[in-house]
């Protein structure tokens, strides 16, 4: 689900010119707003989900809304009017986010430290190449069959993962494993002083609000949370104008059709993978020569500038190549190397990050990555619906210059983190009751 769901937030791109025409409609914000309401579910989920998942355990959030998402992309299927489809759309994109939001925080309960970096990068390999796998998978589907036909196929393969994960799924939070023990020895002896270790004192309201409480906390009052989640959300708003606007681009500057409109996302995925491979690789390298060292391993170990300074050059370097490969009507193989050094350099900061909050805030390493999914959905849904205005009063060239010097500047909050991460934390600020 962590690579279905992302898929179905950028699957449509290719196939918005055949949706309006069957709604009869001429509007020109729904092709963008199309996959900005997915998204913007994807702002919301995250403040309920992941403090839900502490509360009461990660697979019976997962079930839940699995089928959940299920539910809501078969009404994206019969929709007949653009607000039954937006609606269904961001319930859907709700719903579907806690695979997203919570996956890590899963990640943190069962793989130690030292080997959590390959295992986040394994994780993401889903929810990055997603979006980018999704038009490919919706131009051909469009032209074929028809746009309803993306989501029934989306609804089909959801719901065999859905009854698979049903199944197979166990829960691996250790609070809610603990007091699971406890409860039962209290029904088995009768001996009511049986508690776990880690429960809590607080009553079931006061548990329940400071849980959903707990992520907008830790963004607005955590430094180091703050800082690494406003980066993480402008390079995925950028991200996402590209992916709102290469169809009409590619069309416009290339003439392409809508099914080869949707294989230009491949670059963009050849450029993740390669990120991918190269973190893998160096992120726990890293941790383990350090441990061998007999240096302490701390989070701060997780923003090497061997993984930062690639990725953040890259990332604005490929933007620039892109956006001025198109303005001056380039082959279009040189915006296509573009977006593949814009995929690689993203994918070393997202993952570098996740490692990083989920290794800081390991009890809470839900709630931490639910703000950051949060404040990623919110920038995700609202900045790409200015992508085509931006494009029309800058131009392709000045206007995706804009964005490189935009993720450019914001660059060295990751340096300072590796830094002066530690002495953050260990500040009075950081200490919030949680």
């Amino acid at each position: 689900m962590s690579f279905l769901v992302p898929l179905v937030s950028s699957v449509v791109a290719p196939a918005v010119e055949l949706i309006l025409v069957d709604f009869h409609s001429s509007s020109t914000t729904f092709p963008t707003f199309v996959l900005s309401i997915f998204v913007l579910g994807f702002a919301v989920g995250p403040l309920l989900l992941p403090p839900l998942s502490e509360l009461y355990g990660r697979v019976i959030i997962y079930n839940v809304t699995n089928v959940l998402f299920v539910v809501f992309t078969i009404m994206c299927a019969v929709s007949h009017n653009e607000a039954m489809l937006l609606g269904f759309r961001f319930l859907s994109g709700f719903a579907g986010v806690a695979t997203i939001s919570i996956g890590p925080a899963s990640i943190a309960d069962i793989m130690p430290r030292e080997k959590r970096g390959k295992a986040v990068s394994l994780w993401a390999v889903g929810t990055v190449i997603g979006p980018m796998v999704g038009p490919i998978i919706g131009g051909s589907v469009a032209e074929i069959l028809g746009w309803r036909w993306i989501f029934w196929i989306i609804s089909i393969i959801a719901g065999l993962v859905t009854v698979v994960a049903l199944i197979i799924l166990r829960e691996t939070y250790p609070p809610v494993l603990l007091e699971r023990k406890a409860s039962r020895l209290r029904k088995e002896t009768g001996n009511t002083n049986y508690r776990s270790r880690l429960a809590s004192d607080l009553g079931l309201q006061e548990l329940v609000l400071r849980s959903i409480m707990r992520p907008s906390k830790m963004l607005l009052l955590c430094p180091i949370v703050t800082a690494s989640c406003v980066y993480i959300c402008v390079l995925y708003s950028i991200i996402y104008i590209f992916f709102s606007t290469f169809s009409i681009i590619f069309k416009e500057a290339y003439d392409f059709s809508t099914f080869e409109s949707g294989l230009v996302f491949i670059a963009c995925g050849i450029g993740t993978l390669s990120g991918l491979a190269y973190l893998g690789y160096f992120s726990d390298k890293t941790l383990e020569k350090r441990a061998r060292a007999g240096r302490m391993i701390t989070p701060e170990d997780r923003l090497p500038f061997l993984v930062t300074v690639p990725g953040a050059l890259s990332f604005s370097l490929g933007i620039f190549v892109y956006g001025w490969g198109i303005e001056k009507h380039i082959h279009w193989a040189v915006p296509q190397v573009g977006t593949a050094m814009t995929g690689f350099g993203y994918i070393l900061i997202f993952t570098a990050v996740q490692t990083y909050l989920i290794d800081t805030f390991e009890d809470h390493s839900a709630s931490v990555n639910g703000a950051n999914a949060a404040l990623r959905g919110l920038a995700g849904a609202l900045i790409p619906l200015s992508g085509l205005d931006l494009y029309k009063t800058l131009g392709w060239g000045w206007g995706n210059s804009l964005l490189a010097f935009i993720a450019l500047a914001l660059a060295p909050l990751l340096w300072i983190l590796a830094v002066y991460g530690e002495k953050i934390r260990r500040a009075q600020l950081f200490k919030l009751k949680l």
